[in-house]
This record gives C-alpha cells, sequence and structure tokens, in this order.
C-alpha cells in the first residue's frame, strides 16, 4: 500500500501509533489466555514479575512522550 507523499507528520504518527498500539492491546489480551488454571500453572510471585516489567516498560515508554528523564542504572 503506498501511502501517500503528503501525509503529515501527525497524520503519520496517528497511523503507525494506532496500529502499534492495537498490536500491544492484542497482545495483552492474548496473555490473558495464559490465566486459565486449567491449563496453566503459576504462581503469585511469576505473574506479579510479569506485570511488574510490563508497568515499568509504560512508565519509560510514558516518559519519553513527556519529556521526562530516563531511568539509569545505579550501583
Amino acid at each position: 500500500m503506498e501511502q501517500n507523499k503528503e501525509e503529515s507528520r501527525n497524520e503519520r504518527f496517528k497511523r503507525i501509533a494506532a496500529k502499534r498500539t492495537n498490536d500491544i492491546l492484542e497482545k495483552i489480551r492474548i496473555l490473558g489466555n495464559c490465566s486459565n488454571k486449567s491449563s496453566y500453572e503459576y504462581t503469585d510471585e511469576e505473574v506479579n514479575k510479569i506485570f511488574s516489567e510490563i508497568d515499568k516498560q509504560l512508565r519509560l515508554t510514558k516518559a519519553k512522550f513527556l519529556g521526562g528523564k530516563r531511568e539509569r542504572f545505579r550501583l
């Protein structure tokens, strides 16, 4: 599919961001299938680890949009 060469940067953002957001939301819905206890066995610790990592990545990505500082590794 050929994109319009006159597409503005905002139109391009909306097109690409909407597709990527929908892809992420679908993956989250699919991840929810793993909650079926009749098919899978998991601990609260494992679930917390999954959602902790998802939450961390969401915070980092949101900070990019809001111009925030990136978290830096420290010893």
